[in-house]
């Protein structure tokens, strides 16, 4: 009986160390977690911490208001000479061709014009049937054929010597160090990647018209995203349809260059001023074609490099190069030391790879 009760006590006790065993087993593992989260809480991730630090040294930004716009169409109501003629040029060859047709075209057509009606008047006066009852049955005249043969074979020259020369300003080929632009068209809006600078791409849509009667912008030509760029610096414009055919156009600048599917076009564009240029698809695309503009916003380069690392993936030239310069100097270094050290193929191979960096 005894040795009953002392097993049945051994065994009672066994039972109250193994539960208390568990109880400290388990408030040392809770102890445990608490700590590790608290650790975790506090540990900080260094790619966070370098995108923090990167948008902290970004410098600010705004983008300009309504006050800014410099391009765009005007309506008979505010200007009816204006709205019957082209829009206010800011390129170089947008003054030209304005020049073109303010000082030679539309003066050469005014005066053929004024002379038709008077030769048509003098006509019509002198020789109607009841001025002229005996009909002139004179058929040639040379003197009169070289004077209509003649002069408009000048009148020619004179227009194609100003056409030509804009033709060919307007396929100028853009420098080397030229900014590399890529608008791509979608049904129906665009998108705008800016190769040279991280090659990040900004999506734009229109405005709804609250939005845009809000914001003080045109309904139908203000977007969410406007294309930025530098003024004074050369763009090499490119443009690539992303299913149909479009057209990139802004008539303030002179500009207009199709994005079709499986090719891609460039142009040169070079902004004289700072400011809002609207423009619109100019290629029937589908049946929101008309719902597809076009706003360019032109700051000075420093500006633009501003807005560039407030973007995505956005580093402006000087960051680019010096991040390309950094492999290189390691490279350098990697052949030198190899070439100290005597190891030919290596410092070959470490040369090598620095001139191609």
């Amino acid at each position: 009986m005894e040795s009953i009760e002392t097993m049945n006590f051994g065994a009672f006790a066994r039972k109250k160390l193994n539960f208390l065993a568990l109880f400290v087993l388990a408030a040392l593992s809770l102890g445990a977690l608490q700590q590790g989260a608290m650790a975790q809480e506090g540990a900080v991730d260094p790619d966070a911490v370098a995108v923090e630090e990167s948008a902290a040294e970004a410098p600010a930004f705004e983008y300009y208001g309504p006050e800014m716009i410099k391009g765009q169409p005007v309506s008979s109501d505010e200007d009816l000479i204006g709205s019957m003629t082209f829009q206010p040029q800011f390129t170089d060859n947008g003054e030209y061709a304005l020049w073109m047709h303010d000082a030679i075209l539309m003066p050469i057509i005014t005066v053929i014009s004024l002379f038709v009606l008077a030769l048509l008047l003098w006509v019509v006066l002198k020789y109607n049937k009841r001025a002229n009852t005996v009909p002139s049955k004179t058929s040639h005249n040379t003197l009169i054929e070289v004077i209509w043969t003649v002069i408009p074979v000048l009148i020619l020259v004179v227009i194609a010597v100003p056409s030509i020369t804009l033709l060919a300003r307007q396929y100028q080929s853009p420098p080397e160090d030229a900014i590399t632009i890529k608008t791509n068209g979608y049904q129906w809006y665009w998108g705008y990647e800016y190769v040279d600078n991280g090659g990040f791409e900004v999506i734009s849509n229109m405005l709804s018209e609250e939005a845009a009667l809000e914001s003080g912008e045109p309904h139908q030509l203000a977007v969410d995203n406007r294309m930025v760029v530098p003024v004074g610096v050369p763009l090499r414009i490119q443009t690539f349809g992303a299913d149909v055919i479009h057209s990139f156009g802004i008539p303030s600048l002179w500009f207009k260059l199709d994005a079709v599917p499986g090719r891609i076009n460039e142009k040169m564009l070079t902004i004289n001023e700072p400011g809002i240029y609207y423009g619109q698809c100019m290629e029937l695309c589908g049946a929101r074609h008309g719902y597809m503009p076009i706003a360019i916003e032109a700051r000075p380069l420093d500006e633009f490099n501003a807005w560039v690392q407030t973007q995505p993936g956005g580093m402006t030239r000087a960051q680019i190069e010096a991040q390309n310069a950094a492999p290189a100097a390691e490279d350098a270094q990697s052949a030198e030391d190899a070439a100290e050290a005597g190891d030919t193929e290596a410092a070959e191979e470490a040369e090598a790879a620095a001139q191609a960096a």
